[in-house]
């Protein structure tokens, strides 16, 4: 994934920039600052010599930071639409398979009308988690205004430092990944066992509504009529 978007970069300059910031906020995990990084450190004239060919070639810090929250944005409504046109209906039919039902959308509705601002602001500064931040935003409908105004101010430090610590770091850019890889394991980490106590619970509740269901049925069945008794 780091050379493929390495190469792209190379060849297309700021239009990959924002093509890739825009995917990377879709639900699609690309490493965001791999594509800042690289991207920044590309403004260096030296690094840029040795990977375009010519230190005239050199991106724009500010061009670079500025395509990356524009395709940040792009692609965070994108799939905050996708979560509140789609979403809902797609759970009410199919959710039921995951374990997502109707009232707990509805409750995560409110949950986010509440709480929603700091988990769009932080989301947008951990790896991996920012990749999928906005689709359950739309899905809860969370207020558009200020899922907007708080994705906007958790991508903009986010695009605007990795640009220029990898403007700084020129051919050592790369450096930054040692930072990064721990906190994208233990985002990974996080996610799953999220996902595993989601499945457990919703397991749990399932089976403790069907006992319940049961044990209403063989009381219905026991507090029948009684027979009638033989008549003189």
């Amino acid at each position: 994934m780091a050379d493929t978007v390495q190469q792209l970069i190379a060849e297309n300059g700021y239009l990959a920039v924002f093509l890739l910031m825009m995917l990377g906020c879709m639900c699609i995990p690309i490493p965001s600052e791999v594509v800042m990084a690289f991207a920044g450190a590309l403004c260096a004239p030296a690094f840029a010599a040795s990977v375009l060919g010519s230190p005239d070639a050199a991106l724009s810090v500010g061009w670079v930071a500025f395509w990356g929250i524009v395709g940040s944005m792009v692609g965070s409504l994108g799939a905050y639409w996708l979560g509140a046109w789609g979403g809902r209906p797609a759970i009410d039919r199919w959710g039921r398979y995951l374990l997502l039902r109707p009232h707990e959308v509805d409750r995560a509705h409110a949950w986010f009308e509440r709480r929603g601002e700091a988990v769009v602001f932080l989301g947008r500064l951990v790896p991996l988690v920012r990749a999928f931040v906005s689709l359950p935003a739309g899905i809860a409908r969370m207020d558009l205004r200020r899922f907007t105004l708080f994705t906007f101010l958790g991508v903009t430090p986010w695009c605007i430092a990795l640009a220029l610590a990898g403007k700084a770091l020129g051919d050592q850019w790369d450096t930054l990944e040692k930072y990064f890889v721990p906190a994208s394991i233990l985002a990974a980490i996080a996610v799953l066992a999220g996902v595993v106590w989601w499945v457990v619970k919703g397991t749990s509740e399932g089976r403790a509504t069907t006992d319940s269901l049961d044990r209403a049925s063989e009381a219905s069945e026991g507090s029948g009529p009684a027979a009638p008794g033989p008549t003189a």
